[in-house]
């Protein structure tokens, strides 16, 4: 996405409708101008909830929209991000499908980023179900798309395709929790972790990365 003098590159494997993503934001963005220049990313969507009948997290015990209600609340505290946790009890969003199809769509106008961050804004902290197409499309107005071109890459195969390729590639590596990142360089092994940190832990593993102690995460 963004040029790296150092070859240093970051997959970022996510899902609009992943709370521990939101809470990190503002780290994450403190990550990027702190390395800006130095560091590549990417963002990968996961598809986190498929629909309700499929939807297992046995770590956080939930299998229930109304049992995502506490999961929000905790990463509430611990980031001090906004949300709106009772959206999973007044209109708990069906699938994250949706909302990671738009990403795939923005991301055709160049505004991944910008839509990524525009809906989780949305959902966590506006309790605006993101699952329901005329949210989509309010945000993806709201991002500055190309609204036209939005409305036909929502049902176009170029962009379903797009999204599949990134849950392959989730499922490839063997990724089902999210965040979960990976760091790498050319000719040397990846290093991967998981979870909501706090700058210091990201800047630390960055520079121990850069250093060649790949085990440091």
């Amino acid at each position: 996405m963004n040029g790296s003098k150092t070859g240093l590159r970051l997959t970022y494997f996510t899902d609009p409708l992943c709370c521990w993503s939101w809470a990190l934001e503002p780290v994450w963005q403190q990550v990027r101008e702190t390395w800006q220049g130095q560091l590549q990313w990417r963002y990968v969507m996961g598809g986190l909830i498929k629909d309700w009948s499929s939807y297992r997290d046995t770590m956080q015990a939930v299998s229930r929209p109304v049992q995502m209600g506490p999961v929000w609340l905790e990463a509430k505290y611990a980031s001090g991000q906004p949300f709106n946790e009772k959206i999973w009890i007044t209109d708990p969003p069906a699938s994250s499908w949706p909302a990671c199809l738009a990403v795939k769509c923005a991301g055709m106008q160049g505004k991944e980023e910008e839509m990524l961050f525009a809906l989780r804004y949305a959902v966590m902290a506006g309790g605006r179900n993101i699952a329901r197409k005329e949210v989509l499309i309010s945000v993806a107005e709201g991002a500055g798309l190309d609204m036209d071109q939005f409305r036909k890459d929502l049902v176009s195969p170029v962009a379903s395709a797009a999204l599949q390729a990134d849950m392959n590639e989730a499922q490839l590596k063997g990724i089902h929790r999210y965040p979960t990142f990976i760091l790498a360089m050319d000719g040397r092994p990846g290093v991967l972790f998981t979870g909501y940190r706090p700058a210091e832990a990201w800047h630390s593993i960055i520079k121990d990365y850069l250093e060649g102690q790949e085990s440091a995460a």
